[in-house]
């Protein structure tokens, strides 16, 4: 697909991204992606993947199972590169609520995403508060507590 000047913009290609997104519009949303798309999940490693195929068919997954899910997009562009935070929300199959946030970076070239790096979790509605989030972050098992020695280092 040929796109003009204006649709090669690295900002315009994420704010066709999420038009498609909110159109449901499979084919709209998978022509954003480059063939050799590469996605990075930091956070979860094995997570990440490699060509608009696997665009297509998790967004297929999505759209199915969640019909109503409607996206926002805020961005910053700095050449090629756009920083964009999303949220996506809507009404699963079985009634419950989807909501994730968080953050995507694309790199951009001649009108379609060619990279990204994607840090979108699903919102948790508990867990605790800071402390005890901190606390889960850096325990290494139970009874452990910040600071304390692990045994069989012999001291200092």
């Amino acid at each position: 697909m040929a796109h003009s000047e204006e649709e090669k913009r690295p900002e315009t290609v994420i704010e066709r991204l999420c038009q498609a997104t909110n159109d449901h519009d499979l084919e709209a949303l998978a022509s954003c992606f480059a063939l050799d798309f590469r996605n990075e999940t930091p956070a979860h490693p094995v997570r990440g993947f490699q060509g608009r195929a696997q665009v297509r068919k998790n967004w297929e997954q999505i759209f199915a199972a969640v019909p109503d899910l409607a996206a926002q997009v805020r961005l910053i562009a700095d050449g090629p590169v756009v920083w964009s935070e999303w949220e996506m929300q809507g009404t699963r199959l079985d009634g419950s609520r989807h909501l994730m946030r968080g953050v995507v970076i694309f790199g951009v070239e001649k009108g379609q995403a060619t990279w990204a790096r994607f840090y979108l979790e699903p919102v948790e509605d508990g867990g605790g508060d800071v402390d005890e989030a901190v606390r889960r972050a850096v325990v290494v098992g139970p009874g452990s507590e910040v600071g304390s020695r692990q045994s069989g280092h012999g001291g200092a």
